[in-house]
């Protein structure tokens, strides 16, 4: 059964190309990625713990893989992260998390996408400290799934490999939220084509179009919300012991505005949305606007906004509970490789409903190979 079950799992890396010569490959492809995910799930961050993981657990390794010819060194893992494709690897990853999720139904409401750059902080040259690897990755926050992601070139943006993303993955029926750097009309024709809907923020990279939207919905304030036609609703809570108040207000796309979004292809509303905090007697308030292809719904847009800005805590996951920034991997692919399995793994655990915080289950996952199989496999 543990041959059978592994199986299925390495049946989603088939489509992974082995560059390496023929006639001097010792470890398999997949025994090495098998190694590769059950080690970066059980608390192993980069090639060497890997190793170590792999040198530990190895009777219960071979319950999956031929290790015959003994654990792979800490050098060919880095080696063969570095040399295979990561688009390749990416989809072999969520291939098998589409097969774990096999048969779970939603409700029907669209699947929300949140699309974001970070940089891997500590994977620079030591000849120029300013190239470190920034990432752009979707995130299914809902439902704790990485979906995919692309390494911006030192010379370029984010930008131009946003299209590239989107490409890469299945946006139809979604919604996508981007910040005001991917507010784009190239990058809203492509997610409109793709079969999804946007919702961007827009900032002062489109001066004229924040300025229109500001002043419609100032002007909306004044005449009162109801009158003009905005849909609002505001949700007051308490977080780490503060007091939180957040207002979101969305309308359709004004006369007043309409010229300065018809080249937007299927914009149809615009939004507004104020978080104010308490700072003990004083509050401080931060006020953002947007541009979306969606109908006027205030439900929606609110938890659409909320949900995007929930990426940073992932952001802040990679780096606390992975050590990312610390990671000095440069490499050839490793970076992106490593950088997609760690996402990859923020998926499993999240699929698991215990209480427990990631950290803790991915250093549960290594003392408990019980729970790590029911991680990797599923229930």
């Amino acid at each position: 059964m543990p041959y059978q079950v592994a199986g299925k799992f390495h049946d989603c890396f088939q489509h992974v190309e082995d560059p390496r010569v023929e006639g001097r490959i010792t470890h398999s492809l997949h025994s090495i990625l098998f190694i590769v995910v059950c080690a970066t799930i059980a608390d192993a961050d980069g090639p060497a713990e890997i190793e170590e993981f792999a040198i530990q657990k190895r009777d219960w390794l071979e319950r999956f893989i031929d290790i015959e010819d003994g654990i792979p060194s800490h050098d060919t893992i880095g080696r063969v992260l570095a040399v295979i494709k990561p688009i390749q690897f990416q989809q072999a990853l969520v291939e098998w998390t589409n097969q774990l999720r096999a048969g779970r139904s939603n409700d029907g409401s669209p699947r929300l996408v949140q699309i974001d750059g970070k940089t891997s902080r500590g994977s620079y040259t030591e000849r120029d400290k300013s190239d470190a690897l920034h990432i752009v990755g979707a995130w299914a926050s809902e439902e704790g799934l990485a979906m995919g992601q692309v390494a911006v070139d030192s010379k370029t943006n984010e930008i131009t490999v946003i299209p590239e993303l989107i490409d890469l993955i299945d946006i139809r029926d979604s919604i996508v939220t981007l910040d005001a750097l991917g507010c784009q009309k190239s990058i809203a024709k492509k997610i409109i084509e793709a079969g999804g809907d946007y919702i961007f923020a827009v900032k002062g990279n489109h001066p004229t179009l924040c300025a229109a939207i500001e002043q419609h919905f100032l002007v909306c304030h004044e005449q009162g919300l109801v009158e003009s036609d905005v849909r609002s609703k505001t949700i007051k809570e308490k977080s780490r012991g503060r007091n939180e108040e957040r207002f979101y207000g969305i309308t359709e796309i004004p006369a007043s505005v309409r010229a300065l979004t018809d080249q937007w292809m299927g914009a149809k509303s615009i939004g507004q949305a104020v978080t104010s905090i308490e700072n003990g007697e004083s509050w401080s308030s931060e006020v953002r606007y947007f541009l979306s292809s969606r109908s006027a719904k205030v439900n929606e847009f609110a938890k659409s906004v909320r949900s995007h800005w929930s990426i940073e805590s992932m952001h802040w996951v990679l780096d606390v509970v992975f050590h990312e920034d610390a990671s000095r991997i440069r490499e050839g692919h490793a970076i992106e490789n490593l950088s997609f399995t760690r996402r990859f793994v923020i998926t499993l655990l999240k699929q698991d409903t215990s209480k427990s915080s990631l950290k803790s289950k991915r250093k549960a996952a290594g003392w408990n190979t019980d729970f790590l199989e029911k991680l990797l496999f599923g229930a």
